[in-house]
């Protein structure tokens, strides 16, 4: 694809993963973990993008974090808050919407 398409295809992704984000984490996970459950669904997401925007989402309230120090190595978890279920129904809502009106766009051409 030509690096315009590519732009494009980036930008309608990325809200994707804030979506898959608040909805993989109505149980908790840490970044690896959650980098791994991304890829298996088809969300290739690198960790250079999924660490910031991890902190960017607790910073808004979307998730919460607490750190496990049971093992070795401490490990952060995350795990929607109350805030981050209703942006993940309000997400989910008008995607399936949105998934709607560009079904009926693809029928017109028909």
């Amino acid at each position: 694809m030509s690096d315009g398409s590519d732009l494009h295809l980036q930008e309608l992704r990325r809200g994707t993963v804030v979506l898959a984000c608040v909805t993989l984490l109505r149980r908790p996970g840490y970044g690896y973990g959650l980098l791994e459950q991304l890829a298996d669904r088809g969300f290739a997401t690198d960790a250079n993008t999924l660490y910031p925007l991890l902190r960017r989402l607790e910073k808004q309230g979307f998730l919460r974090s607490e750190w496990d120090t049971a093992e070795s190595r401490p490990r952060k978890f995350y795990r929607t808050s109350d805030e981050g279920m209703r942006l993940a129904e309000d997400m989910t809502r008008e995607w399936r919407a949105l998934s709607r009106a560009i079904g009926s766009l693809d029928q017109e051409g028909t």
